[in-house]
């Protein structure tokens, strides 16, 4: 918290209660344990306390790869494995309280650890709409020959471009759309540099 304070919680929603309390005065970072046994998920952790305005530091063990993923997902700046020291701990904490965001081995190891982390979840259809649309077809088209309404088409855009942002490749233009496609394997490497931008 502002003015160094340091409080021991045993759970998120207790935290969130804490965070509400504290009459204008602002936790910069949360220090999260992956391992709370409290019935709650990772990201539903992460994104309550997020919601309050605090920063969110993963504590966890080098095994939990799956969860540190998710946290990362869902917003965590950074992790720091409960074996480090306390002055990596501390230094770790003043990192991410000042704004920045760890870039660390353990982050590394989890986003490397498996090859979708950084891709959107499409679904089938999302693909379907995504490998004719960043081909070069106009949205009514593509709406067109999937069978499916103009604004069924456009519906599945926007949640194409939204999943893109959560992952943190944000695709708002059609040559954006298109470079996605090619880094994901939706559609073969093609020359983006051209192209139409327009939807």
């Amino acid at each position: 918290m502002r003015g160094g304070g340091v409080s021991r919680h045993r759970d998120t929603p207790d935290v969130v209660r804490l965070l509400g309390t504290l009459d204008g005065q602002r936790c910069d970072v949360v220090v999260l344990d992956l391992s709370l046994g409290d019935g709650t998920s990772v990201t539903e952790n992460v994104r309550s306390v997020l919601a309050t305005g605090s920063a969110v530091l993963v504590h966890s063990i080098a095994d939990r790869v799956a969860a540190v993923r998710e946290s990362l997902a869902a917003g965590a700046a950074g992790v720091i494995p409960k074996s480090s020291p306390m002055s990596d701990v501390i230094r770790a904490i003043a990192t991410v309280a000042g704004g920045g965001v760890l870039n660390n081995v353990e982050w590394a190891s989890a986003i490397e650890a498996d090859s979708d982390f950084a891709r959107a979840q499409l679904g089938r259809r999302e693909r379907d709409v995504l490998h004719l649309y960043a081909s070069g077809l106009p949205l009514k088209l593509v709406a067109s020959q999937l069978g499916i309404a103009h604004s069924t088409a456009r519906e599945y855009l926007d949640r194409i471009r939204a999943k893109y942002v959560e992952v943190g490749r944000p695709a708002p233009t059609k040559v954006d759309l298109l470079r996605r496609a090619v880094e994901d394997g939706i559609l073969p490497g093609l020359d983006t540099e051209g192209g139409d931008a327009r939807r």
